[in-house]
């Protein structure tokens, strides 16, 4: 038996690759000293791991920004407007696919499976196929590495074809079987050159088989991996599977492959059905993911050891390897810098390094016995007990609030149409409305007035007008730009789950307990630990401070619940959609309270609605019928009066418009700027009768649109959407974004709907005074 990794956190122990990438980004070093820094990163990764004592340790799985787009940028998937001229991708070209520049937008980008990592997304044209090759061949180059620096052979990690094809784009369904057929020469030329250098296994991702694959897909799957073992036929394929149980499990064991991943916390119950119905193949090696890879709770070693001996009934010991469910990149790295949480809960916290413990102990018990580390057995049970009889985690305040719930409850109290001709009534608001998502550039400025008062430099009084401050100054802004609704800044958040997690009960937080959203970008969830009360007011004092301010609306800003669930760290002992209904009856209670307190317009994100979706079709309706619920559990208690507005992100929202109407929101807006084209030829066919922003510009990339780029997308999406729904707003909120660049993209939006705006009001005036008419009667 061996232990094994599937990947491991990029970030560093205290993000120095996020700071590496920001300080060249920004210019503060150059490509080597970059580079330099990079694989002295990737190099203490790989060490790490092996100290700890894995036996199988990826090489490969370290990027420079994210691992698909790696592997686009590997195979010569670079669009024609980064200007590519072959060879090895330069620094320039592959950050502007994923960041953009001044004459490219970025490549569009969204959710990794159900997490919440987002990719980079691969994109097909005509021509560029004709021009694929191998520009180098990154897992051979990162083995060559760790074995000449660290004399330690990794297990080379590869995103697999038929996954890296299915969440391409660019492409229709017709095309996809030509398409493939052009990638897998690529795929077998890396395979041989790895078998050249002596590679013994390499680890092909294909977590796309954790999904609903239908007959003639797996079919499809089927002679990919028929055929790719053959270019290599002493190079050891491990199939890799995650996220979920599979469906064809038959066909997947007969595939002429080394070795098949499978998960065994996500996707238990029906893999060991598998398991104990088929068996296993002798001539293969099972390794079977019975460490939770996603979540931060302890392993319940006792359970883990009871779920090893059940496999070892199907599988010998010498055929097993015993690793996390899926790959660490969605867990911190270590605990090691948690010092300030309560004793018992951060003895029941494993992060990535602790996770890697886990799988050692497993292993070495099934080979030695408890032994030397029957201490460590000992350590986890006692923790596990203590943690289960902990009275502080359970209220019963909040059971008894759950189980009065009634469906009276989870309605409002008219119409859309009767609440918009109210809300308009008392708005006044434009045609084409202009507002933003909600937050405003995190300066250096706010972030150092967080760490004065973290640190005692500052009172909270200080601290709190530096906040009214910022709020004033960027109030000012807005009105100076010409935005028709307002927001607050949200000058006072860390995070928008973490703000809200820290201000009601049973959450906890950790110091460095980070992990990578996207690029750079790294988020700390918050963690779920005990039931969710609300304490008090979270955002009242903001939101009516900056409501004073002006005579133009001020939207209250709040995160879903649904989001909040799914961006933390979620308790195991109760089901998820129980957690959810506890957080959305809190921020129930916060809605009414901005309400009394006059604030008209309330935003209530969900952008991880969509997130949380089941990899199953079967299980997709369950989760979506608890998920609106729990959006109408937080909104239906307002008056017909108070505009509820929410925004969602990073979905494939063609297939759910009839689950986001049903949210019953008066508007929503939704990020499409990188793939606007295809969210407007869903409204083609698709009707959607609320009020609706389509983001007009990407937030995620430092470039400024012209006027006419987003006059253009508002003129694209009016096309199919009634000029008296449509909100224009960015596509995302501006937190990440510098102050100067976020001013210009602002004005130039607010001119576009100006310049629209006053085109339908002429057209209008011209159809009032029969001119419209007469043109339109004479043309035909």
């Amino acid at each position: 038996m061996k232990s094994s990794n599937l990947g491991y956190p990029r970030i560093g122990e205290k993000r120095e690759w996020k700071k590496a990438l920001e300080s060249f980004w920004n210019g503060e070093i150059d490509e080597k000293i970059f580079l330099d820094t990079m694989q002295s990163i990737r190099l203490n990764h790989i060490k790490k791991q092996r100290e700890i004592g894995i036996d199988l340790v990826p090489v490969g799985d370290f990027t420079l920004y994210d691992h698909m787009l790696d592997t686009a940028a590997m195979f010569g998937f670079i669009p024609e407007r980064f200007d590519y001229q072959g060879g090895e991708v330069p620094l320039s070209v592959y950050f502007a696919m994923a960041r953009g520049n001044e004459k490219a937008p970025a490549c569009e980008m969204t959710k990794w499976f159900n997490t919440n990592y987002h990719y980079i997304v691969p994109e097909w044209s005509k021509e560029q196929s004709s021009r694929l090759h191998i520009t180098e061949n990154k897992p051979l180059k990162d083995f060559r590495e760790a074995k000449e620096k660290l004399g330690v052979e990794g297990k080379p990690v590869l995103i697999g074809p038929y996954t890296f094809m299915k969440l391409s784009k660019g492409y229709d369904e017709k095309q996809f079987s030509y398409f493939l057929s052009l990638l897998l020469p690529l795929y077998e030329q890396i395979l041989k050159e790895l078998e050249r250098e002596g590679v013994k296994w390499i680890q092909i991702d294909e977590p796309i088989l954790a999904t609903s694959l239908t007959k003639k897909e797996m079919e499809e799957f089927v002679s990919v991996y028929e055929r790719l073992p053959q270019a290599a036929p002493n190079l050891k394929m491990m199939l890799q599977t995650y996220f979920e149980a599979v469906d064809w499990y038959e066909k997947l064991i007969k595939l002429p492959v080394s070795g098949i991943g499978l998960d065994f916390v996500y996707g238990l119950e029906k893999n060991l059905r598998h398991l104990s119905k088929s068996g296993f193949p002798e001539d293969k090696v099972l390794a079977a993911g019975v460490i939770d890879g996603r979540n931060i709770w302890r392993t319940d070693l006792s359970a883990a050891s009871r779920l090893v001996e059940k496999i070892l009934h199907s599988v010998p010991s010498e055929r097993l390897w015993l690793q996390p469910s899926n790959s660490l990149l969605h867990v911190p790295v270590t605990t090691t810098y948690e010092k300030t949480l309560p004793l018992n809960l951060q003895q029941m916290l494993a992060f990535a390094d602790e996770k890697l413990e886990e799988l050692v102990y497993l292993t070495e018990r099934f080979i030695d016995g408890e032994g030397k580390r029957a201490h460590y057995y000992a350590q986890n049970q006692q923790a596990l007990h203590l943690w289960k009889k902990d009275a502080s985690r359970y209220n019963a305040n909040v059971h008894k609030e759950c189980e009065n719930l009634t469906k009276a409850q989870l309605e409002r109290a008219s119409s859309y149409l009767v609440r918009q001709k109210k809300q308009q009534e008392i708005s006044q608001l434009p045609i084409l409305p202009t507002t933003t998502i909600g937050s405003f550039p995190q300066t250096a400025e706010v972030r150092k007035a967080r760490q004065k008062l973290k640190k005692g430099e500052w009172s909270q009084p200080q601290y709190e007008r530096f906040i009214e401050a910022e709020i004033k100054r960027w109030i000012d802004i807005q009105e100076k730009i010409g935005l028709d609704v307002l927001v607050h800044g949200e000058f006072e958040r860390t995070d928008m789950v973490e703000f809200f997690a820290e201000k009601l009960g049973g959450f906890a937080f950790t110091e460095n307990g980070w992990v990578q959203s996207y690029g750079s970008r790294c988020v700390r969830p918050p963690i779920i630990y005990g039931d969710v009360e609300f304490l008090q007011p979270m955002t009242v004092k903001e939101s009516v401070y900056a409501q004073s301010l002006t005579e133009k609306i001020v939207k209250g800003m709040l995160t879903g619940p649904v989001t909040i669930l799914n961006w933390s760290f979620v308790r195991d002992d109760l089901p998820r959609h129980k957690v959810a209904e506890q957080i959305a009856l809190a921020l129930r209670n916060e809605i009414k309270a901005l309400e009394e307190s006059g604030i008209s317009v309330i935003q209530v994100d969900e952008p991880a609605l969509l997130e949380g979706l089941p990899l199953k079709e079967e299980k997709k309706q369950e989760y979506l019928e608890w998920a609106v619920r729990m959006f109408r559990v937080a909104t239906s208690i307002v008056k017909d009066e108070t505009q509820i507005h929410t925004h969602m992100c990073y979905c494939d929202f063609s297939s759910y418009l009839p689950v986001i109407n049903q949210m019953d929101a008066d508007v929503i807006s939704i990020e499409t700027s990188r793939s606007h084209g295809e969210m407007i030829s869903v409204f083609e066919k698709e009707t959607y009768p609320k009020g609706i922003g389509l983001g007009v510009y990407d937030i995620h990339s430092p470039r400024v649109p012209s006027v006419a780029e987003m006059a253009e997308m508002i003129e694209r999406s009016l096309q199919v959407l009634n000029p008296e729904q449509f909100w224009v707003n960015p596509d995302c909120g501006l937190k990440t974004r510098k102050e100067q660049e976020t001013v210009a993209s602002l004005k130039n939006m607010v001119a576009a709907a100006k310049l629209v705006r006053a085109r339908l009001l002429e057209e209008k005036k011209e159809w009032e005074e029969g001119k419209r008419y007469d043109a339109v009667k004479t043309s035909k």
